[in-house]
């Protein structure tokens, strides 16, 4: 089953997603730059917009 995401927020290159997997709250955090592999998951929203917002691509 394919989670349901929501709460989608964009940061600069990078959204910040949240949404629930096991019972639990999850949160998102991957670029959608071309060839660019960041992709982070958190337990809490606050820690995946602080990756959003510290992201530097090297694409």
């Amino acid at each position: 089953m394919n989670p349901r995401f929501r709460n989608v927020r964009r940061i600069g290159p990078v959204q910040v997603a949240s949404y629930i997997a096991r019972g639990r709250n999850r949160h998102l955090a991957p670029c959608t730059a071309p060839r660019c592999d960041f992709s982070t998951e958190y337990d809490s929203r606050a820690a995946a917009e602080l990756a959003a917002r510290t992201h530097r691509c090297k694409a």
